[in-house]
């Protein structure tokens, strides 16, 4: 098995697109944000043989984009619904000949 980590490093960029989301989130905690991020693998860990622990792969998110308003919060909330079916229902259902 391989254990994930988020890197805390956060690039400008992704700063830059979470910033005007800051003060929103920083008042009403608990509070969400739909988003599109985009990760990348930027360190991995390896254990030796003999070592009972998991493998740790680090991962960066390099690019963020944050629904601005209601109707694109929507519709990111439906894509990622028909993302999560897909992803649950693989190998559920039988291949029709």
């Amino acid at each position: 098995m391989i254990s994930i980590k988020i890197d805390s490093k956060v690039l400008a960029d992704v700063e830059q697109a979470i910033r005007p989301h800051a003060k929103a989130l920083f008042d009403d905690l608990g509070t969400t944000r739909m988003a599109i991020i985009e990760l990348a693998s930027v360190e991995r860990t390896e254990q030796g043989p003999d070592e009972d622990k998991d493998d740790i792969v680090k991962v960066r998110i390099v690019d963020i984009e944050i629904a601005a308003d209601e109707f694109t919060d929507e519709k990111l909330r439906q894509q990622s619904s028909a993302m999560y079916r897909q992803r649950s229902a693989e190998g559920t259902l039988d291949e029709v000949a």
